[in-house]
């Protein structure tokens, strides 16, 4: 997708709005989409483009790793015309055009090329770490009364143990006459842990547990 001018406001404007729903330029994953319009960036944006701002954040979080994200780099575009540079492009290739060209040599020579490209791109993706899409969860965890044991209930939570889970920081939050239901973070790899996973193995503690929910959701 073109965002036009990214040193524009007009340009900016339809790139904030683009990310209000999305995490990345293409697909589910950081890609050359997002590096080629990382690089056409002057900088840190405002604050008045809250989604860029959040997007810029992350994906320059991975420093140098940006340079190999999956997928193919986007022909290039840049944040405002040059006529005159385009003008005498047009014009060379007026003094190089040869009416009497051989068709069989210039169809030889693109698929030579062609090929070449396709080497050079297939060796540089072989080479590329796997990126891992991870999500960060937020569960509430409700007890059945204020005689609930919520120390157990964490305890019992935190059992819950699979490849792709991590576990992280935890709070008790009040609901009402007395209760107070356990909050815990987690992050999980997309691929391996999903949330009707958690769910259904957090609800087998029948004793201790009686429902939870999915508190924040938001991928890495």
């Amino acid at each position: 997708m073109s965002f036009g001018d990214l040193k524009s406001c007009a340009g900016l404007k339809t790139l904030d709005d683009f990310l209000q729903t999305r995490s990345y330029i293409e697909g589910y994953q950081p890609s050359q989409a997002d590096t080629s319009v990382f690089s056409r960036l002057s900088g840190l944006p405002s604050t008045d483009y809250a989604h860029i701002l959040r997007w810029y954040n992350h994906i320059n979080s991975y420093g140098a790793e940006k340079d190999s994200f999956p997928g193919q780099k986007p022909a290039e575009e840049t944040n405002g015309p040059s006529p005159a540079k385009d003008e005498k492009k047009d014009n060379d290739n007026d003094d190089d055009f040869d009416p009497f060209a051989s068709d069989e040599e210039e169809d030889a020579e693109a698929e030579r090329i062609k090929q070449e490209r396709l080497a050079a791109y297939e060796a540089k993706k072989s080479k590329k770490a796997v990126i891992i899409a991870k999500s960060n969860i937020v569960l509430d965890v409700k007890p059945w009364d204020d005689e609930t044991d919520m120390a157990e209930v964490e305890k019992a939570v935190r059992s819950v143990e699979c490849d792709g889970l991590l576990w992280g920081a935890s709070k008790l939050v009040p609901l009402a006459y007395g209760i107070k239901k356990l909050q815990i973070t987690c992050v999980v790899e997309d691929d391996k842990v999903g949330t009707d996973f958690l769910e259904e193995e957090i609800t087998k503690f029948e004793e201790l547990v009686q429902s939870v929910d999915i508190a924040a959701f938001n991928k890495i």
